[in-house]
Order: C-alpha cells, then structure tokens, then sequence
C-alpha cells in the first residue's frame, strides 16, 4: 500500500511540474508575441497603434496661447448640481495653433475644445463643465490642454465648494 501512495505522489508531482513547465512555456510565449505587437509608446487602451499619444502636442511649428484667465471659482453649489465655465483664448504666435487634447482631471470635468485650427491673432474657447454629484466638499479640478506650444501642455483649473445634499426622506 505504501508503494501505492509512493507512485500516486509521484505521479501527481510529475504532472504538477509538466503542467507548470507548459504554463511557463504558454506565458512566455504570450509575452514574446505581445512585445512583437506591442502599440508604441503612451497609446491609450482602444486607440490604434499608429493613432498620437493623448499628451503629445501635433507635430510641426509651434505658436503661442494666450488664456484670458486660467482659473476659475464658480463659487458654492448643490451637490448634484452641473457647473460650466468658459475659458477664453487667443492665438498670439505666428502659425495656426492645433488643440490636440484636453482632459479633465477627473471624469466629473469634461471639457469641449475647437477641433479645428485657429489661425494668428484669432480667439477661440474651451467650455468646461464640473459635475457635482457625487462630490461634497471644497473641489479644485485641473484641465490639461495638449496644443502645438511650447511647452506643450497649458492648465486650466476650476475649483468651488459642492454642500452636501440633504438626505431624501
């Protein structure tokens, strides 16, 4: 009986280290073909391989922006409640600026940007929305514009004070 079990473990211990022998195998094998794969650098989950990083301001000649204000206190609010700002700018270089990017800092900020290019001397906008729900408490909220600057990124911030709703009965 002792050899019974004696073979029993045996052979369980030898089918442990095949199989463990195979996985190993199996994942080095995933990692080689991820890395022959791999997207280039910074590109963000679901975006294609050949698609410009979110942070990385467009190729080319690089202008200057010019924010009116670059932050903003939209004071105090309901919790709940949605608050929009809009931050107005100016082209001051001398090449058409391109906004490739702005991002919230979290997704309660969202923000909208001009898609197109604004040439010298022209103004556009971003318009920058908070929303509350969710968020009691003094805020302060960052929004990261990504452009052909330099440098390339500029920040808008908003901040406030969000009351607590009261609880429903």
């Amino acid at each position: 009986m002792k050899n019974f079990s004696f073979l029993i473990a045996a052979f369980a211990l030898f089918f442990v280290v095949a199989c463990q022998s195979d996985a190993d195998d199996a994942r080095a094998k995933a990692r080689e073909s991820l890395a022959s794969t791999a997207p280039a650098e910074n590109v963000q989950p679901n975006q294609p391989a050949n698609a410009k990083p979110a942070n990385q301001a467009p190729a080319g000649p690089t202008t200057t922006i010019d924010f009116s204000e670059n932050s903003f206190d939209f004071g105090t609010v309901s919790e709940g409640e949605k608050v929009s700002h809009v931050y107005k700018f100016k082209n001051t270089g001398n090449e058409p600026l391109v906004i490739s990017n702005a991002k919230g800092s979290c997704g309660c900020t969202v923000p909208q940007w001009p898609k197109t290019p604004i040439a010298p001397g022209e103004s556009g906008e971003i318009m920058v929305e908070f929303n509350s729900k969710g968020k009691p408490g003094k805020q302060t909220k960052r929004v990261t514009v990504t452009a052909n600057t330099n440098p390339p990124q500029s920040f808008l911030t908003i901040t406030g004070n969000v009351e607590k709703a009261a609880p429903a009965n």
